[in-house]
Formats: structure tokens, C-alpha cells, sequence
């Protein structure tokens, strides 16, 4: 049996080389207007987020933008253009992907029959659940997809 932890190595050395996408928290403070700031960065696989020591779920994806004045009709529009633009206060370049919202995974807990996020075992093997509403697929397979696509 191959174990969650055995696939994510493998998937981390064969992404060498590939560019990261940063991971974004929110801070708030009584002195300067709420910004998101980089916590770190990882490499993005669908539904997950790897680390260097670890895998995460993916949350919000973002790109950070100036604050400009906007006409909206949506309400969410404008909450979204607002952490556009507290990522851009944070320190994110114009236009970087920022992953807001992500929860840190135990794969070990998946190897010992637990779910953890999108993570789980499927008749003794790790798999992952690709979307909400989606079945469980392999993870083996799911990360040599996911890992393809990165390196076209």
C-alpha cells in the first residue's frame, strides 16, 4: 500500500522548479487598515495546496490589485475587490494568485483511515474528493494529472 505521505514526496520532487502561488492571511490591526500578508507559498493541485511539509485544502483564490473606486451591483463584488485589494496593502504584487481560506491537512490521519478535508482512503489507498459534489478519486492519479498540467 502506497501511503498519503509516500505520494506527496513524490509529488513535491517532481515538482522542482515549478513556480508557487502564494498562501494569504488576513491581519487586522487598530493602527493600519487590514491587509492580507504572506504566510508562505505552495504549489496548486485542484481541491489541494502543497507545501513544503505539508498539504492544504484550497480555499479563496485571489488575485491582488490595486484599490481603485468601482460601480458594483453586487455586494460580493465589492467584498472581493476589497481582499484584492488588502492583499495588494500586504505586500502581494499587482496580479499575484493569493490562497486565502486554506486548512492544513493531516495525512497521517488519512493513512490510518481518517478523512482529513478532501483526503481519504478508498479501499486501502489514499484519495482525494476532486470537487464538493465529486466522488472520491484516486490520489495517485489525481496528482500526476495535476502535476502534468503544472509542467505543460
Amino acid at each position: 500500500m502506497t501511503t498519503t505521505a509516500a505520494l506527496l514526496v513524490s509529488a513535491r520532487e517532481r515538482l522542482a522548479g515549478v513556480p508557487r502561488e502564494g498562501l494569504g492571511l488576513l491581519r487586522t490591526s487598530r493602527w493600519r487598515r487590514d491587509r492580507i500578508v504572506r504566510v508562505g507559498d505552495a504549489w496548486h493541485l485542484g481541491v489541494l495546496l502543497l507545501t513544503d511539509d505539508g498539504v492544504l485544502s484550497t480555499g479563496e483564490i485571489l488575485r491582488a490589485a490595486e484599490e481603485v473606486r468601482r460601480g458594483y451591483t453586487a455586494e460580493s463584488s465589492r467584498a472581493r475587490a476589497e481582499r484584492r485589494a488588502m492583499a495588494r496593502r500586504g505586500g502581494f504584487a499587482e496580479g499575484e494568485v493569493v490562497h486565502l481560506g486554506w486548512e492544513r491537512l493531516d495525512a497521517d490521519a488519512v493513512d490510518a483511515g481518517e478523512a482529513s478535508g478532501p483526503l481519504a482512503l478508498l479501499d486501502g489507498e489514499p484519495a482525494v474528493r476532486w470537487s464538493a459534489t465529486g466522488g472520491l478519486m484516486p490520489l495517485a492519479g489525481y496528482l500526476d494529472e495535476k502535476i502534468a498540467l503544472l509542467q505543460s
